[in-house]
């Protein structure tokens, strides 16, 4: 196609297709680069990625990447909705013009099988071989034009990971759109594939050698839950570890930034706006962004390398006793960044009863947005020092607190699992079938991808949801200005010092003070808010130039540690923001789950904080 055609041709309509684990979304990332944006199909709560990208010739490409699907035979709302963008049955979605079938190269005997059921509806189709590189290191060989002439599509090379992988796509795309092809009669698709992988397919007998070895210890029944034990141990140490400098670095920013303002502006609302309001709060909250971003390089790594399917693989035997299964896992990790997606991603588990458990404890993992809070009174309370010569403490009590999260997920499992049994509905769990890709080394491009969504994500709701939020408090903790003749602080006597102190009476009995009550309101909210709050309460609290800059200190002197335990104790069960309580609305069609999931946490963490109060009180 020339340029002066391309000029006046539509946008063509591309949709990439694939099984999981194929590099789908890094041939997607790979075209678009940042012209990408994520949301969820209008009146579904699946998500979509929609990018664009421009040809040698001018041609206009839109593309989305389409959920991950094993079968057009839907049998979960993921696999529904690539069915039926397939076949141009949304109405807030064009027919693609052409679909593009992802395959790895690395394991055609399961990705063709897919590839053959969408040659079948008749469509143009592309089919990408990617990671060509690995299977060329593993000694496999394919002959692309026999295996073009068998299918009678197209057939590219592409390494999604390389800076010129996908230019043999894109160059044939722009040509402009293939021929449909021709399937005359059903075939049986395992013996399909068998046949093509015997005409075009050479196996070297040390394909999977490497894999097996590697399985051979990360898979033991003994070895593989220690290497796994050892993984998340490193994770929860580096959290703290690594992220030290990066934090001390805004830190100092933040106070640098509180001077100047300071030393420019005099005293009046307006200041008090910008350092007690602005720089305390949402710049209390943006300081733990390395601590986050570190925890996400790990689970994207993690992810990359191919280890989280045999993670899954190894602790299904322990979700099965617990009521879930080993399709649970990646939903429940997930739920470590947000309970959000982690919930969104039970679309994916078949049985109806182990993908509503698994929906009800998703927000006992602890998410992203409750590690500032962690991060926090650990810096205040826990001493950082060094345990056995090797392991951070600080490091220690954070892993302690996601173990904990874990192990109170598999109790409430338990009992739900006991409940359905009770009720009739305690049938026996499907056998858990999980693909096992190749190993490989996570592509540093990707990881920085990732990383960088991320941190706009985090920096956004910083500059909006948390920014309003701490905005609104310090109005509130502002106005009315103290009567003539007051002694305390003058938040005391304005509406959020009223609201304080009227929820002080509910929360006296597991040690919350009357500002960590004011805390909890945007909190639910948000959960890392609380943070940014604490800090606007207490820099209104304080008269000192300090109370901006030195929050931890600041509890550290003014709370006691069992009430800083009870509060660790309340965010372990921590009652979801209400982002997490609508997605649950949305996924089970039922506003009863949600109260029901709502007043179970509620109650989790207040019998939680109690216990340790006290106790903590009784031993201190």
């Amino acid at each position: 196609m020339s340029a002066a055609a391309a000029a006046g041709h539509p946008t063509a309509h591309l949709a990439l297709v694939g099984n999981p684990n194929c590099g789908k979304t890094a041939l997607f990332n790979r075209l678009t680069g940042s012209r990408q944006k994520v949301a969820n199909y209008t009146g579904v709560t699946v998500e979509r990625k929609e990018g664009r990208f421009t040809g040698p010739s001018g041609q206009h490409f839109r593309i989305l990447d389409l959920p991950g699907a094993y079968s057009l035979q839907p049998k979960s709302p993921d696999e529904a909705v690539t069915r039926a963008v397939c076949l141009g049955e949304l109405a807030s979605e064009p027919l693609p013009d052409v679909l593009i079938a992802v395959v790895s190269a690395t394991n055609l005997r399961l990705h063709l099988r897919f590839a053959l059921e969408v040659r079948a509806l008749g469509r143009p189709m592309v089919l990408v071989l990617n990671m060509m590189d690995e299977a060329r290191r593993l000694g496999m060989q394919i002959d692309r034009e026999a295996l073009a002439r068998e299918l009678g599509v197209p057939v590219v090379e592409a390494i999604a990971v390389q800076h010129d992988g996908a230019q043999a796509l894109v160059e044939l795309l722009d040509r402009g759109v293939p021929p449909a092809p021709t399937v005359a009669t059903p075939v049986d698709l395992h013996a399909e594939t068998a046949r093509l992988l015997a005409r075009t397919v050479t196996f070297s007998d040390t394909v999977s050698l490497r894999d097996e070895r590697l399985d051979a210890v990360l898979l033991h029944p003994v070895w593989g839950p220690l290497v796994l034990t050892a993984v998340l141990f490193l994770m929860f140490q580096a959290v703290f570890s690594w992220a030290g400098p990066l934090m001390e670095g805004i830190k100092a920013g933040m106070e640098w930034l509180t001077g100047l303002v300071n030393g420019v502006m005099p005293e009046g609302p307006l200041r008090g706006l910008l350092t007690d309001g602005v720089i305390a709060g949402a710049g209390g909250v943006l300081v733990f962004l390395p601590q986050i971003l570190i925890l996400f390089l790990f689970i994207l790594a993690l992810e990359e390398s191919g280890y989280l399917p045999r993670a899954a693989f190894l602790l299904d035997r322990v979700m099965v006793g617990a009521g879930l299964s080993g399709r649970s896992f990646i939903p429940l990790l997930s739920s470590f960044a947000c309970a959000v997606p982690g919930i969104m991603a039970t679309r994916s588990i078949q049985h109806p009863r182990d993908r509503l458990v698994t929906i009800l404890v998703a927000p006992l993992m602890t998410c992203s947005a409750r590690l500032p809070v962690y991060a926090l009174l650990i810096g205040a309370f826990i001493p950082d020092t060094t345990v056995g010569g090797v392991f951070n403490l600080q490091g220690l009590v954070l892993f302690t607190l996601y173990v904990a999260g874990i192990v109170s997920a598999v109790a409430v499992s338990m009992v739900l699992k006991r409940w359905f049994s009770v009720s009739g509905q305690g049938d026996t769990e499907q056998p858990l079938l999980l693909e096992l890709p190749a190993y490989r080394l996570p592509n540093p491009r990707d990881l920085a991808i990732g990383l960088l969504e991320r941190a706009r994500i985090f920096v956004r709701r910083v500059g909006t949801i948390i920014l309003s939020l701490t905005v609104l408090l310090w109005g509130l903790g502002s106005f009315p200005a103290p009567p003539e003749g007051a002694t305390g602080a003058a938040i005391s006597y304005s509406l959020a010092g009223t609201i304080g102190h009227a929820l002080e009476f509910v929360f006296a009995p597991i040690g919350f003070n009357w500002q960590i009550c004011i805390a909890l309101v945007p909190g639910m909210a948000a959960r890392e808010v609380v943070v940014g709050a604490l800090a606007t309460v207490y820099a209104l609290s304080d008269t000192s130039d300090a109370a901006t800059q030195q929050l931890a200190g600041l509890i550290g002197a003014q709370w006691g540690l069992p009430t800083a335990l009870s509060l660790l104790a309340w965010f372990v069960f921590a009652p979801q923001c209400i982002s997490t309580l609508a997605v649950i609305r949305r996924e089970t069609n039922s506003a009863r789950t949600m109260w029901l999931s709502a007043a179970y946490l509620t109650t989790l963490a207040y019998g939680a904080a109690f216990l340790t109060f006290h106790i903590a009180k009784a031993l201190t």
